[in-house]
């Protein structure tokens, strides 16, 4: 089981959880990214830095991810994708992503982006504080408890 992480929008916070989680716990993270980023230096951390491009960083976690790992990612079509394959995916504000929601929220983000499409102004995501934060180390938690 790995854990692969979709870095270019991911949260500071988050990144530093996972850090702290793959030497404790030694389970392998991988962070893709189309731009530089610096890691701690450990066995159990590890960058692929991409080309530039749309969905680069999303295709290289696609092809490379396999069931049973965690995508740690807030792109929902990324998310179907994955979990299509068998892996789990977990937005970084602690919304887990499986095979038992995952149509129903890819059919509302279609929908939004269609409305926002349309000129409808949809508002965007609240800001990331310690309740998200919060969120998202516990359904990590559930996760590597269950491996």
């Amino acid at each position: 089981m790995k854990i692969w992480v979709d870095a270019d929008a991911c949260p500071r916070p988050v990144k530093e959880i996972l850090f702290r989680v793959a030497d404790r716990t030694e389970i392998t993270v991988t962070l893709v990214t189309n731009q530089g980023l610096r890691i701690p230096s450990s066995a159990f951390i590890h960058l692929i830095q991409v080309g530039q491009g749309a969905d680069v960083a999303d295709d290289e976690i696609a092809k490379k991810c396999e069931a049973g790992d965690l995508i740690i990612t807030a792109d929902i079509p990324l998310a179907a994708r994955v979990v299509e394959k068998g892996a789990l995916a977990l937005d970084p504000r602690g919304k887990v992503y499986d095979k038992n929601n995952i149509g129903q929220i890819l059919s509302m983000r279609n929908f939004m982006d269609e409305l926002r499409g349309s000129g409808v102004e949809t508002g965007g995501p609240a800001g990331f504080g310690q309740k998200e934060r919060f969120k998202f180390a516990n359904e990590l938690d559930k996760f590597i408890a269950q491996r």
